[in-house]
């Protein structure tokens, strides 16, 4: 009979060494023996008639090798699961020696394994942590610019005979010449759309009275800077180098004309409700630049308490145990180096910590997921696809969507964590007590910036 004992390595990381007899995995040894042969298929012997002699010298060690391997298995998760020992990951073998396994000589084999144990640990009280629930005040600057945002975003593009203004779109060819102009042979050749404001103030002028076909050479770092110089390098293939020279085309010049503020304006971005006047326009939009700002604002908080119940929770790990568990996990069972294993430790630890303080708070408050509320995320995400507001989930081609998101069980299965996760984040929100500050939309950017610069 196999027996299986326990043995402390060093603080939650122990041994397990597994002692199995000839008679724990003989009788399966020879069932699989003949099994294979009723199966095998070689020449010279008809299907089910081979020989077991041959069968067993042919195929019996690696046979034997796997029925030995299956019952070591078998009793160490057995044994684990009868002593409730709640580990990571799954047991290592230690210096595991397969040279011993023959099937000329069956004998008793010890095998061992070591695991690492999940720690006890406390977590922090949310209801005596410091924290802020900041709310950005919506200001009738912020409103204007939304509503001159909306006003060009559903305005008219036309095509005037010249280029005017700094808010003239320009369709642009661009051609890589080298500095004389000629053009570079297997050079980057490519169009693109650019405002006249994204070019350098200084640059603008020299467009202004230009028309479709007009070329002109450019060199970037001369005419773009900041985050449109970026964007441009990047839809052209450029990395950090900018001394290239382009012959740039003018393929099209448009302008676009704002939508009227009036009632067929206001019904398009507000379809169910009655907004007829500017001023209730502008309080419209008031209201869901708040919605947005607030929904910021709540994520701030909740990102916050990630930081606090991960800062302010010790956990203690078996370290060694972890490090050889992760050199393991190499892509193609290729092993990682030590200096692989020490760079990605920190992160790995990281991660694993928050694991274990999720897992126990959704254990201790109970929060799941229902089917209903996956279909509803699947309805709501099928919303942001097509841009609209209301599904009627009635309608055939609707429920077929949901249906077919609902057999996808990895579909179903990040949902679930995604909202299992989200719930877990509104919970423990209701747990602080918040101090509500008002704070400048600039305030906020500037304050998440400096948050995410510190925590990279």
């Amino acid at each position: 009979m196999a027996t299986v004992t326990q043995q402390d390595v060093a603080p939650l990381h122990k041994h397990l060494n597994v002692t199995i007899n000839k008679e724990d995995y003989l009788p399966t040894f020879e069932k699989s023996l003949k099994e294979y042969s009723k199966k095998a298929n070689i020449p010279g012997f008809r299907k089910g008639m081979v020989p077991a002699g041959l069968i067993k010298k042919m195929y019996g060690n690696s046979l034997f090798v796997d029925e030995v391997l299956k019952i070591v298995d078998k009793e160490v998760f057995q044994y684990l699961e009868s002593e409730k020992l709640d580990i990571f990951a799954q047991p290592l073998p230690v210096d595991m020696n397969l040279g011993q396994l023959d099937v000329n000589k069956p004998n008793n084999y010890t095998f061992t394994f070591e695991v690492g144990m999940k720690p006890d640990f406390q977590l922090p009280d949310l209801s005596k942590e410091k924290v802020k629930r900041y709310k950005v005040q919506v200001t009738d600057e912020m409103v204007n610019e939304e509503v001159e945002r909306l006003r060009t975003r559903y305005g008219n593009m036309t095509e005037p005979e010249t280029v005017s203004n700094d808010e003239n779109v320009l369709n642009l060819a661009f051609v890589e010449t080298d500095t004389d102009g000629n053009e570079i042979e297997g050079g980057i050749k490519k169009d693109n759309s650019l405002l006249v404001k994204y070019f350098k103030e200084s640059f603008r002028p020299s467009l202004i009275g230009k028309k479709k076909d007009d070329s002109f050479q450019l060199k970037l770092d001369d005419a773009l800077e900041g985050q449109e110089k970026e964007w441009v390098l990047n839809d052209l293939g450029i990395d950090s180098a900018t001394d290239k020279n382009f012959k740039v085309t003018i393929t099209k010049v448009g302008l676009i004309e704002p939508r009227e503020l009036n009632e067929e304006f206001f019904a398009q971005l507000f379809p169910n409700e009655e907004v007829k006047t500017e001023e209730a326009f502008r309080e419209k939009i008031k209201a869901e630049l708040q919605k947005q700002w607030d929904a910021e604002s709540k994520n701030q908080l909740q990102h916050n308490l990630y930081h606090v119940l991960l800062d302010h929770t010790s956990i203690d790990f078996p370290t060694e145990f972890l490090k050889r568990w992760l050199k393991t996990q190499g892509e193609n069972n290729q092993a990682k180096s030590d200096e692989e294993v020490e760079q990605e430790f920190p992160q790995f630890t990281n991660q694993l910590k928050w694991s274990l303080i999720s897992e126990k708070l959704i254990q201790q408050n109970g929060i799941q997921v229902d089917p209903d509320e996956i279909r509803q995320f699947a309805k709501q995400q099928l919303l942001g696809y097509m841009g609209m507001q209301a599904l009627d989930e009635e309608q055939q081609w609707v429920r077929d969507y949901i249906d077919r998101m609902m057999k996808d069980r990895k579909y179903v299965e990040d949902a679930y964590n995604r909202l299992q996760t989200q719930k877990l984040f509104d919970w423990a929100e209701t747990q602080v007590n918040a101090d509500e500050t008002s704070i400048t939309k600039e305030e906020f950017l500037k304050m998440n910036e400096e948050h995410q610069h510190h925590h990279h």
